[in-house]
C-alpha cells in the first residue's frame, strides 16, 4: 500500500509490541531470542511506516511494570537496547528519521542515558519519520508527573488553577510535541492498552492483530492502515444523515 492509495493514512501510529516471549516459547527458544527477533521487527516496521507515508510512529518498548520481570530478562533487554542505539542510529539518521525516547530515564543505566542523548541529538534536525520509543514508561505515571509539575507551577505563582485545561495538561506530558495517535495497534491477540498513552488515546482507533510481534512487518502494518482508512471517525459527533 503506497501513500497515494488513500489520503487518510494515519498521521500518527502507536504500537504495543507484544508476543516476543510466546514466539520464542513456541519454538523452544529462550525469551531473549524472541526479543532479538522483535528488534528485527522494529526495523521492518520503521521502514514500512516511512514507505506508507506515516509521519509519527510511537513504539511501546519497555513499560514501567517490566522492571518486575526476572533480572536476567531485564539485562537481556537492556543489552539489546544498547546494541540498537549503537548499531542502528547511523541508518536512521541517513534515512532522515528523528528518534526520541519518552519515559523515566532515571531508572536506566547511565551509559544507556548517554546513548539516548547522543541518538536524539544526532537525529534532532531530521524531518522524515518521527520515531518515538517509550522506555520505562507508564501512562498513569506520566499523568501523575504532569500533575506534579502543574501543582509546583501553581504554588510558585506561574500558573493559576483557572488556566488549567486539557491543552495545558497535554503540554506537560512526555508527548507534548507530538499529535495524539490516530491509530493504536496491539500485536499477539491481546485486547488491552496496558497503561500506554492513556491520555493521548482518548479518540484513537484501535486495531488488534493475532500476529506475534517478531512476525510483524509491512503486510500487517498495511492491513491495519487499510482497516483505519475504512472507518468513519466522529470524535463524539453525530454522523450526518443521508437523504
Amino acid at each position: 500500500m503506497a501513500p497515494a492509495d488513500d489520503i487518510h493514512v494515519p498521521r500518527h501510529v502507536a504500537i504495543i509490541m507484544d508476543g516476543n516471549g510466546r514466539w520464542a516459547r513456541a519454538r523452544g527458544l529462550p525469551r531473549a531470542a524472541g526479543h532479538r527477533q522483535g528488534a528485527e521487527a522494529v526495523k521492518r516496521t520503521v521502514r514500512a511506516a516511512g514507505d506508507l507515508g506515516i509521519r509519527y510512529l510511537t513504539l511501546f518498548g519497555f513499560s514501567s511494570e517490566n522492571w518486575k520481570r526476572p533480572e536476567t530478562e531485564v539485562a537481556d533487554l537492556m543489552g539489546l537496547l544498547r546494541h540498537y542505539l549503537r548499531a542502528e542510529i547511523a541508518e536512521l539518521h541517513a534515512n532522515g528519521v528523528r528518534l526520541r525516547i519518552i519515559g523515566e530515564r532515571t531508572r536506566l543505566a547511565r551509559d544507556i542515558r548517554v546513548l539516548i542523548e547522543n541518538a536524539e541529538e544526532t537525529t534532532r534536525a531530521n524531518d522524515g519519520l518521527h520515531l518515538t520509543v517509550a522506555l520505562s514508561y507508564g501512562g498513569r505515571q506520566e499523568i501523575v508527573s504532569a500533575v506534579r509539575r502543574l501543582v509546583a507551577e501553581v504554588q510558585a505563582g506561574r500558573t493559576s488553577p483557572e488556566e488549567i485545561d486539557e491543552a495545558v495538561i497535554s503540554s506537560r506530558l512526555d508527548t507534548r510535541d507530538l499529535p495524539d495517535p490516530d491509530l493504536l495497534i496491539r500485536t499477539s491477540g491481546e485486547q488491552r492498552i496496558s497503561n500506554f498513552m492513556l491520555w493521548q488515546c482518548a479518540y484513537t482507533e484501535f486495531h488488534f492483530t493475532p500476529t506475534l510481534w517478531p512476525e510483524f512487518g509491512e503486510p500487517q502494518l498495511s492491513e491495519a492502515v487499510r482497516d483505519f482508512c475504512s472507518r468513519d471517525r466522529r470524535f463524539g459527533a453525530v454522523a450526518p444523515q443521508v437523504r
